[in-house]
């Protein structure tokens, strides 16, 4: 018989991620950021590969990173719009957590399953963020996909690459609840 956490399930019920601009100080400090992550990577890892690795940003960091972006911005053509919203993205936060694809060699696990690994860290510490009462947001951006930022401002390795970035900050605004997708629309029951 099951052993229901029913305050788990209405948890994953009615989260939702907070836009990264109304986070703000404080922000959780070292000690209290340590059991996010490591609930983080308590996710689904075939082979026990540990794909991926995590890059906590303090504000220099994000300073260092929003100082990078104009200059890819301009190499990669964008307008300035664009780079003044992906800048701000680093700009203006005072913590976030690189989430980073690392995977590794496997005869057995193929690349995509390591990505999606990657994918569920990233989703766990959103969720654990949440849980604990900070508001966290999942970003990515056009620069995070540019293989010269991801060298530049994370050091990645040329297999690496960013799964996304998870804004975690104290909840200044509360944003207006948004759709939600039907089930009826997406969920196909198969019996046979």
């Amino acid at each position: 018989m099951p052993d229901p956490n029913p305050a788990a399930l209405t948890f994953l019920q009615t989260r939702r991620s907070r836009p990264a601009k109304t986070l703000g100080l404080p922000v959780p400090d070292r000690t209290a950021l340590m059991p996010l992550l490591i609930s983080a990577l308590r996710v689904p890892d075939h082979g026990k590969l540990e794909p991926w690795r995590l890059i906590v940003l303090e504000r220099a960091a994000l300073l260092r990173l929003a100082a990078l972006v104009p200059e890819t911005g301009a190499r990669l053509g964008r307008v300035s719009e664009d780079i003044a919203k992906q800048q701000a993205q680093f700009a203006d936060a005072h913590l976030a957590v690189a989430v980073i694809a690392a995977p590794k060699p496997s005869e057995k696990i193929p690349l995509i399953e390591q990505t999606y690994s990657a994918a569920c860290v990233a989703y766990g510490l959103l969720s654990a963020a949440l849980a604990a009462g900070w508001g966290a947001n999942w970003l990515t951006g056009w620069a995070s996909h540019d293989r010269g930022f991801a060298e530049a401002a994370l050091g990645l390795a040329p297999s690496e690459s960013i799964a996304g970035f998870i804004h975690v900050g104290t909840e200044t605004a509360a944003p207006p609840e948004r759709p939600r997708p039907n089930p009826e629309a997406v969920i196909t029951w198969m019996a046979g």
